[in-house]
């Protein structure tokens, strides 16, 4: 069974390399989708794969990397897309 959810991150969140961080992780953890900066300052990042993983990524979008400062965390369950690799978007 997939599991699949939609994150919305607020606080210093861009020129943090928050988007790296998260593809980074997500390679790491195989989860499959994206992230991207919204215009309203927040960051929306889609995993999907399987539930411990996204799980695993969940966590690391609450803390971020070392200079993001997240002030709230929204989070999602979503359809699973059956994305087939982790893309940065940028708008």
């Amino acid at each position: 069974m997939k599991k699949a959810v939609r994150i919305y991150i607020n606080g210093i969140v861009q020129g943090v390399f928050f988007r790296a961080f998260i593809k980074e992780n997500a390679e790491r953890y195989n989860t499959k989708g994206f992230v991207r900066n919204l215009e309203d300052g927040r960051i929306e990042v889609f995993l999907e794969g399987n539930p411990d993983d996204v799980n695993k990524m969940t966590e690391l979008c609450k803390k971020g990397p070392k200079h993001a400062q997240i002030k709230n965390i929204e989070i999602k369950p979503e359809k699973f897309q059956n994305f087939k690799t982790f893309k940065v978007l940028h708008i």
